[in-house]
């Protein structure tokens, strides 16, 4: 990736948010909060690299020397954040716990190492330490509406790929074939990479994260398409789309037009004001009512931005109440066990007064060419 969107803002808001939670010191090591918060992408290294957040005093980067020229060539160099070098014989827990004195809560980057955790915890024995994502998971969750365009962007692209279906899929060719040629699809259509790619036809889409196999489409067969990539921004794309190979089995046409009106329904009640878990059980209700509620086996949906799956997720138990910005899949899905199985996914943002779907290729099933 080439060109993150950051922010220098998001530095300090996440200083101010670490002390409005009594957090003295946010600890970031690579990965998604890193990402977000910097643009720097950083290799997880076995040498420690941690953006350390004081909620009151000058953030700092302890990086490995060798990995100091690349900090300072990522939009780092931009922001209020002093880099810190170690050697190769130095301790840089130790350089940490020197500048922070003795915080009594620290929360750490979810994706922190455990190994890392460990030695934080010898480096700093008195302080508690938790989980950054109850501070950097609340911003990184009402995404900005530059971030809306980015994803909007992202949308797009895949929504390309979705529209050229008709090329990669036909009898005769396994999944894993038609599956190369949509990845390489992913990337030509502008995503920076591909991040999954599933295909499965017949009793394939019948699993939800089958992937691809060597299973040879056939005449008649239903085909779960749900790809998705990061594009240079770094914001994730994702969505499903469903297609027969002709005409489908009349049993798959009826449950999948309960499938629709469950998609729908969930996308009509969707808005600020209402809580995560009633769009799942928008959602739900309308499968369960058909008869099909044993058959829809995971959540509805999930957040998204420089993560394919982010707060808030639309699940049953979560009451966190939907606020305009942030974004989220709602993607129902009906599975037959040995036969086929259907999901349509867009994913959206709430806005003021509703959402916006940033996936608009049609919800119906495709009929390709037998």
């Amino acid at each position: 990736m080439t060109a993150h969107l950051t922010s220098p803002d998001r530095v300090s808001h996440a200083q101010k948010a670490a002390a409005g939670a009594g957090v003295d010191a946010l600890l970031v090591t690579p990965g998604p909060d890193l990402r977000w918060l910097t643009g720097y992408d950083a290799l997880p290294l076995e040498r420690l690299t941690c953006l350390v957040l004081p909620a009151d005093g000058p953030a700092f980067m302890v990086a490995p020397g060798l990995e100091v020229p690349s900090v300072l060539a990522s939009p780092v160099r931009d922001l209020d954040v002093e880099v810190v070098g170690w050697g190769e014989t130095d301790d840089p827990y130790a350089v940490i716990a020197a500048r922070l004195g003795s915080p009594a809560r620290v929360a750490l980057a979810n994706r922190m190492w455990a190994e890392q955790v460990l030695r934080m915890r010898a480096a700093l024995p008195g302080a508690e330490q938790s989980l950054a994502s109850g501070v950097i998971g609340e911003l990184r969750m009402r995404k900005s509406p530059e971030e809306v365009d980015a994803l909007r962007r992202a949308g797009q692209a895949i929504d390309r790929v979705h529209a050229r279906m008709a090329e990669f899929l036909r009898p005769g060719r396994t999944e894993r074939e038609a599956g190369r040629e949509i990845a390489a699809a992913v990337l030509d259509e502008g995503h920076a990479t591909v991040d999954f790619v599933i295909v499965g036809s017949g009793p394939n889409g019948a699993s939800p994260h089958h992937e691809v196999g060597d299973r040879v489409l056939q005449a008649g067969d239903p085909v779960v398409v749900d790809i998705g990539g990061t594009t240079p921004e770094g914001y994730c794309s994702d969505c499903t789309r469903m297609y027969t190979l002709g005409a489908p089995p009349a049993e798959f046409a009826d449950y999948f037009a309960v499938l629709h009106e469950s998609q729908l329904a969930a996308c009509a009640h969707a808005r600020p004001g209402v809580t995560a878990e009633s769009v799942d059980a928008a959602a739900r209700d309308v499968i369960a009512a058909a008869g099909y509620g044993d058959a829809f086996v995971h959540r509805t949906g999930h957040g998204i931005g420089v993560e394919t799956h982010e707060e808030p997720y639309i699940v049953e138990g979560n009451a966190t109440v939907l606020e305009a910005g942030m974004a989220f899949s709602i993607e129902p899905g009906i599975y037959l066990s040995g036969r086929h199985g259907a999901r349509i996914e867009d994913i959206v943002v709430a806005t003021p007064d509703g959402i916006e779907r940033l996936n608009v290729t049609d919800r119906q099933y495709v009929e390709l060419g037998a």
